[in-house]
């Protein structure tokens, strides 16, 4: 049971992972066997560094440039290798470490659930091209709250995948369709850098080391906020400039391995086999996964996000700071992570100076 699970849960991102992947390739920025051999290198890093299902997805941000033609190959590879470079900067030193310690325990939970609610209304678009798709995905995924080592992830996947999306939207379509031109420009790749950065720092250091603690507590001494902007900025330094995505650690990803079954090294490694084996075929793999139902992968992006908003923490937080919980998963909605640090961080500020006022006007019982 707990292989079947592994195996299932190493597919369980693919929410995440396809969009970008399908669209990056499709439009012609980067070619898909290096891509797919970036991947298979960095669940493979994972799985020896880590021993547990820590993600490596594309970087968001920077995807979302790619997405709508703000990067040529050149520019993508720069960034890529810049925003490792700065990453391996920072796990030198200790301040990483001493920002993650500083940082609430309720902005942590409310960045987690506004991280969560972000995917979910990504999952929602997708899922809306057609419900008659995506209803039936979620209610074979929900099956995982009753089994949580069974392979419904991957049963999902090539289902969906023999189908094919007959009315529905298949993935590939969710692709920009802009023109991507040549050349370099280094004010591209500032943009790129800067829409990046913070939100690798807060979803992939900060809460991504958080999500690995509570999910996978047998791997924690291995995992700390340092090591994963150190491994992050190792793969994007090295392979980036070689043709691979721009790669992070992702919090949302750890929840989709861990919801569909995902529990030790096993996940990683078999990801990082079907990479390698995809790089060998990459055209005929990609056709093949641009044809899954958009709605199909919407589902499974949907329970990566609810894995993030109901989170042990959310539940045990006090009373007190469910508030600044809540405006920090709304303005990280709203306003990206960044936004919902600074919210978050001036409303616990707010919080501790109320609970200090409220002390003092509070005569002590000392009966």
């Amino acid at each position: 049971m707990a292989l079947s699970g592994d195996i299932s849960g190493a597919f369980g991102d693919l929410g995440t992972l396809l969009p970008y992947l399908i669209a990056a390739t499709g439009l012609g920025v980067l070619a898909p066997g290096p891509v797919f051999v970036g991947f298979a290198v960095g669940y493979l890093l994972v799985a020896l560094v880590y021993r547990a299902p820590i993600a490596v997805q594309p970087m968001k941000a920077l995807g979302a440039v790619i997405l709508t033609g703000g990067l040529t190959a050149a520019e993508t590879a720069l960034a890529g290798a810049t925003l490792g470079l700065i990453l391996l900067a920072l796990a030198a030193t200790p301040h990483l470490g001493r920002a993650a310690r500083a940082l609430p325990q309720s902005v942590v939970t409310g960045l987690q659930a506004g991280l969560g609610l972000m995917l979910a209304s990504l999952a929602l678009d997708m899922m809306a091209t057609g419900w008659w798709l995506a209803l039936p995905a979620m209610a074979a995924l929900a099956l995982s709250w009753v089994w949580t080592r069974g392979p419904w992830a991957l049963a999902v996947i090539l289902v969906a995948a023999w189908l094919g999306p007959g009315d529905a939207q298949p993935l590939a379509a969710m692709a920009a369709s802009a023109a991507i031109g040549e050349g370099l420009s280094l004010n591209a790749v500032a943009g790129g850098v800067l829409a990046q950065l913070p939100l690798t720092l807060v979803n992939a250091v900060v809460v991504a080391a958080a999500v690995a603690h509570s999910l996978f507590p047998a791997s924690a001494s291995r995992i700390s906020e340092r090591r994963l902007a150190a491994s992050s900025g190792l793969l994007n330094l090295v392979l980036a400039p070689l043709g691979a995505m721009p790669m992070c650690h992702g919090a949302g990803g750890m929840a989709a391995h861990y919801r569909f079954g995902a529990r030790s090294l096993i996940a990683p490694l078999t990801l990082a086999a079907a990479c390698a084996l995809a790089a060998l075929q990459a055209e005929a793999v990609i056709a093949w996964l641009a044809a899954i139902p958009a709605p199909v992968v919407g589902a499974l992006l949907a329970f990566a996000g609810l894995e993030l908003v109901l989170g042990k923490r959310l539940f045990d937080a006090r009373p007190d700071c469910r508030p600044v919980i809540a405006l920090t998963a709304l303005a990280t909605l709203f306003g990206g992570a960044l936004i919902g640090l600074a919210a978050g961080l001036v409303s616990e500020r707010l919080r501790r100076h109320l609970v200090r006022r409220r002390a003092r006007g509070v005569p002590h019982d000392r009966g």
